[in-house]
């Protein structure tokens, strides 16, 4: 049992808050006295749900690309140890085969639930605004391609990323909302008219706005006009300060409001590691002050960031309040993935999945399921 905290709970916060937990599950909640049994007082620290990540590369040396569980689990333990309970693992470009043998790899996790889903970044992205993807494996998104890609997740594949201006895309998000998987868009270089369609057909994700797209300029509004500007999509930021300006950020999380809004990192396997030259997909990315950029072209390549460090930066950062964070960090993200019902949320009867953090929004101790995992 947690006692003398501030619970983070979907009507606000509360202090003096107690918390128990049985079975792998919040079992109760209450403020004041606490019922009997064993104690663990907090001192006033903040609980917060755990963390759920929808676009995560890697992280503790560890990269998602990798054929080898034993290194995609580092990563995740990486993370978790940051707060993060839920993630998805994010599959840059690569050929069709490649891909497949490593949504294989993933989906062990997938089964086993260390790992939520995955997440594929491509290949179906335009070359314009391709990043840390390598162009020379970019496709545009015929049937047989996509089909080919889902069917090799196994049901595992949660979210594909995609450019809508590509021949092929709009058919596309039709196909992969039938199969019950979110399409989202992103690495555009598409106007404004090129995006619309594939709201229409189905599209409901914003893949890292502003990065990897077209820029918004107020003659031409491109996609982060499109996607800003419709309730039915939700934004994905990298708080990292990095990607995106505090300033923009806040514009950015008060226009979409805590409905459409969650934070990512975009994290590759230097996350949580020493500066130095790793490998993202097929490109070789240098990280300097913990900033990766791509070694050839100097164009950003993910990210470093945790998402403790996302929520504090959107709170301490770009001002907006704990409630917003915890919203876009677990609430928010639940709910996009159908999960709201297991987890993103301190409610009884849901996952004993937590975050207790001090005052400097730092965290302490991370719970997943019940059980302590930092």
């Amino acid at each position: 049992m947690l006692t003398g905290g501030k619970l983070a709970l979907p009507e606000g916060v509360v202090n003096d808050g107690w918390l128990t937990v049985s079975g792998g599950l919040v079992s109760g909640i209450g403020t004041g006295s606490p019922p009997p049994g064993p104690r663990l007082a907090l001192n006033g620290e903040l609980v917060v749900p755990g963390f759920i990540d929808l676009h995560c590369h890697g992280g503790g040396g560890g990269s998602f690309s990798s054929a080898d569980p034993k290194e995609i689990l580092r990563a995740v333990v990486a993370h978790r140890r940051h707060g993060t309970t839920t993630m998805l693992a994010s599959l840059v470009s690569e050929p069709i085969r490649a891909l497949a043998d490593q949504e294989a790899a993933l989906r062990e996790l997938v089964e086993e639930g260390e790992l939520a889903g995955i997440h594929l970044e491509g290949p179906f992205i335009a070359a314009a605004r391709c990043g840390a993807h390598d162009p020379a494996v970019l496709l545009e998104p015929d049937t047989a391609a996509v089909d080919a890609l889902l069917r090799a997740g196994q049901g595992a594949v949660r979210m594909v990323t995609l450019a809508p201006e590509l021949t092929g895309a709009v058919r596309a998000v039709r196909q992969i909302t039938e199969a019950g998987v979110i399409a989202a868009i992103g690495h555009t270089d598409g106007t404004e008219e090129q995006i619309r369609p594939a709201i229409e057909a189905g599209a409901t994700v914003a893949t890292h706005l502003f990065n990897g797209m077209r820029p918004l300029h107020h003659r031409e509004p491109g996609p982060i006009g499109a996607l800003l500007d419709d309730e039915r999509i939700t934004i994905e930021l990298i708080c990292d300060l990095v990607h995106v300006h505090p300033t923009v950020l806040r514009l950015a999380a008060t226009h979409a409001g805590r409905g459409r809004t969650i934070l990512i990192t975009d994290a590759m396997s230097a996350t949580d590691a020493a500066d130095g030259r790793y490998h993202l997909g097929r490109l070789e990315v240098d990280v300097r002050d913990g900033v990766a950029t791509v070694a050839e072209t100097g164009a950003l390549a993910g990210s470093t960031l945790t998402m403790d460090v996302a929520f504090r930066n959107l709170v301490r950062g770009a001002g907006l309040g704990v409630a917003d964070a915890v919203r876009a960090t677990s609430g928010r993200p639940a709910e996009l993935l159908g999960l709201s019902h297991r987890t993103g949320s301190l409610q009884s009867g849901l996952a004993a999945d937590l975050v207790v953090l001090d005052d400097d929004l730092r965290p302490v101790r991370v719970m997943r399921h019940g059980d302590w995992v930092a």
